[in-house]
């Protein structure tokens, strides 16, 4: 049965007031990560297959279509300005072009041939990972992409929340978060958006840990790039150094970073 697709567990919704939608709609993403939770020996193995390929220079590609390739595409751009990592490490692939990431492309996720082409473009190799994302797990541009990483030796994962779909059959590592009927019948940017949401979270945020790019729980890596991230390093080196603003302030835009402040220092 496809779940993304199924009736709703509410009927009649334009004759609730405002807060019988609002309790209602809160109501069915509550369920949404215990079935993430569900799914983490999922997250895990495929995790434990990432890091060893990016710690020899791998990278880690999403491709998706709609509200999954959004999300994918978000997922990928937080990591650079987070940890500090080039652009080009984690990249989000969404079916379409960029130009798909504001306004949707028609029967742009039909092609089941240009996830592949889109993939050659940054030169893909056996180092890699291509994880897919669709909610119903049947998206061709999805599924072809896979597909044809797979035959070529790069690992591939995928993120779905349709149980036994094309899409897992396809990948190395399934992952799926079943979260049921959407409040509104097959808007899948709700509930399954946010369990995939979830999902890429938990990916990403291992993923760069297991790489070192977090000390303690700080974002020593992270960049600079406005004056709230200054502020916010500041202070980090003033509490794991232990000196005042004016110096740890010093000292971060000496550097650039508050891991290279802390190495400096290390080494010095």
């Amino acid at each position: 049965m496809n779940v993304t697709e199924s009736e709703s567990n509410h009927n009649h919704l334009e004759q609730m007031s405002v807060k019988e939608l609002l309790v209602n709609i809160n109501r069915e993403d509550q369920t949404v990560a215990q079935a993430v939770e569900k799914v983490i020996p999922q997250v895990e193995a495929l995790v434990k297959e990432i890091v060893p390929r990016m710690e020899k220079g791998g990278r880690l590609f999403y491709i998706g279509a709609g509200t999954s390739g959004r999300l994918g595409v978000v997922d990928a751009s937080e990591c650079p300005p987070t940890y500090g990592v080039e652009h080009g490490m984690v990249v989000g692939l969404i079916a379409g072009g960029d130009g798909a990431i504001r306004k949707a492309v028609e029967f742009a996720e039909d092609d089941e041939e240009q996830a592949w082409q889109d993939l050659q473009e940054y030169m893909i190799n056996h180092k890699d990972t291509v994880i897919g994302i669709a909610a119903s797990g049947r998206t061709p541009y999805v599924i072809g992409g896979v597909k044809k990483a797979k035959e070529h030796g790069i690992l591939t994962g995928c993120i779905t929340c349709n149980p036994d779909s094309a899409l897992a059959w396809e990948v190395d590592y399934p992952i799926e978060p079943i979260v049921g009927p959407e409040f509104v019948t097959g808007s899948t940017r709700m509930k399954a958006g946010t369990a995939q949401k979830l999902v890429l979270n938990m990916i990403s945020t291992t993923v760069m840990i297991q790489l070192g790019r977090v000390e303690g729980n700080r974002m020593v890596d992270m960049q600079l790039s406005n004056n709230k991230l200054v502020d916010r390093g500041t202070k980090m080196v003033m509490e794991m150094l232990q000196v005042d603003y004016p110096t740890a302030e010093k000292l971060l835009k000496e550097h650039g970073s508050v891991r290279k402040v802390i190495d400096f220092i290390k080494n010095s």
